[in-house]
């Protein structure tokens, strides 16, 4: 074996920490980083990302706004609900959620079934950094949109402390130090991941 094959054998073996048995679903406020995280996530365990709120989006072949300004938050959900039971069923993989999901106890039922929830859990200045001034959040579409996230914080901060795991986004570190908290997390959950 040549020395450049040597070092490729390392990067990869380094770059998959362990064999993924049930899907990683991260769950959190809008702007905690879940698609991000779980982008980088799963390329570093090397399975498939999954996103709830993109797979929506394709099935309607719309926008979150233009479903919730067209067929309300009650028909949202209930596809959002369809789908995570879908993709849960598929395959193992790093599922990203939308905001809201989390938030209805059948949703957490069929994501502790089937996988495992990791909250990435960051303060209000912090997720108000990254959402304001982005118009792709249609529940921030109000008069004050900052009272509208301060009120919706406290109101899901209790739900998401249901989550199997907790990981706290400070705001401060890299995505790839977000993911090595993540497993860090993870290695207390042997039936999740099998590290090697």
């Amino acid at each position: 074996m040549s020395e450049k094959d040597q070092i490729t054998d390392a990067t990869a073996e380094s770059r998959v920490p362990g064999k993924l048995k049930k899907t990683i679903v991260l769950v959190g406020m809008m702007g905690a980083g879940k698609t991000a995280v779980g982008r980088a996530l799963a390329a570093r365990l090397d399975v498939p990302f999954l996103d709830s709120d993109h797979e929506i989006e394709t099935a309607a072949n719309m926008s979150i706004p233009e479903i919730f300004a067209r067929d309300g938050e009650p028909f949202f959900r209930e596809k959002e609900h369809q789908v995570i039971s879908r993709l849960l069923q598929e395959q193992r993989g790093v599922l990203s959620t939308g905001g809201g999901a989390f938030l209805a106890e059948r949703n957490r039922a069929v994501i502790s079934a089937a996988g495992v929830s990791v909250c990435l859990q960051a303060d209000l200045e912090v997720l108000w950094k990254r959402v304001k001034g982005r118009d792709t959040r249609p529940l921030l579409r109000s008069a004050d949109p900052y009272k509208t996230l301060s009120d919706l914080y406290h109101a899901r901060v209790p739900v998401y402390a249901q989550a199997d795991l907790t990981v706290h986004s400070d705001g401060q570190v890299s995505i790839d130090n977000m993911v090595d908290r993540v497993l860090e997390a993870l290695r207390s959950r042997p039936d999740v991941l099998e590290f090697e």
